[in-house]
Order: structure tokens, then sequence, then C-alpha cells
């Protein structure tokens, strides 16, 4: 099986975009995926995603805060 393209992460005191999909808010928190799709399913986690036609968008104001401590 091919490796996978590692994906170019943007930092997020640099990132131009309000939302990040699920694989990429996991990378800069430092989790899986599905550990986010699980914080959305159940409505815990430190970060509330939104909705939009069935995909998640973690919002990157939240995620500095997280990453921060804050």
């Amino acid at each position: 099986m091919p490796a996978k393209k590692p994906i170019d992460l943007t930092p997020l005191a640099k990132e131009p975009r309000s939302h990040l999909p699920t694989s990429e808010a996991a990378m800069h928190l430092g989790r899986e995926p599905d550990t986010l799709r699980s914080w959305a399913h159940s409505g815990t986690g430190p970060v509330a995603p939104t909705r939009v036609s069935g995909r998640l968008l973690w919002p990157v104001a939240q995620l500095r805060k997280v990453i921060n401590g804050k």
C-alpha cells in the first residue's frame, strides 16, 4: 500500500481560513480525526465544530485558544 502524501500544515497563527476540516484540525491538536468526530457526536471536547452539508468544520479561533491554553 502506498504511503499517504503528508499535508502541508499552515501554522494556526498564519491560517487565513476561518474553519478547518477534521483532518487538519486533528493534526493541530495532536489527535486522531476519529477523536474529533467523537467529540462532535457526543458534544464533548474543547472545540465545537460547525456542520456544513454533513461535513464538520472546526473554527480556527477556538483551535488557537485550546493550543495556547486559554
